[in-house]
């Protein structure tokens, strides 16, 4: 148990490192970014912030996903569950941590470019990006 608070609190720290970066670098670059509902094929088109998360930019544009981020983008649930294209995911500067690998591995419909949005960082290099939202999320916090 001890083990997975390190990983939690060190994964964390690594997010809002890379983002802290990201928003030095990029103080006030915006990209577009397009989010798709997979139950519905529905598209909305929004501005993100470089050095933002996913989860910020979902929830900063008031983006209609039921339940998204319930944990606050703690790394506790899978409710930020976004299935990225193969381009962006290759190019995203980290890899998946254990912790989030283990969140997506009990949400619904995780397909192979599946990430947590609370462990995105909006980059330049995803402008024009559409990301996927699945049909539905679970609420995976015990």
């Amino acid at each position: 148990m001890l083990l997975r608070s390190v990983q939690r609190v060190s994964g964390l720290f690594a997010a809002q490192f890379t983002r802290a970066s990201y928003a030095q670098k990029y103080t006030s670059l915006r990209v577009q970014l397009t989010f798709e509902w997979l139950c519905n094929g529905v598209r909305k088109t929004v501005p993100a912030n470089v050095g933002d998360t996913l989860l910020d930019v979902v929830l900063e544009n008031e983006l209609d996903i039921d339940g998204f981020g319930a944990c606050g983008g703690e790394l506790a649930c899978s409710t930020c569950h976004l299935i990225l294209s193969d381009d962006v995911y290759n190019n995203l500067p980290n890899p998946p941590s254990e912790e989030e690998l283990d969140l997506l591995d009990i949400a619904p419909i995780v397909t192979d470019t599946s990430r947590l949005g609370c462990q995105v960082v909006v980059s330049d290099e995803m402008d024009g990006a559409v990301i996927k939202v699945p049909e539905f999320v679970v609420d995976t916090r015990a």
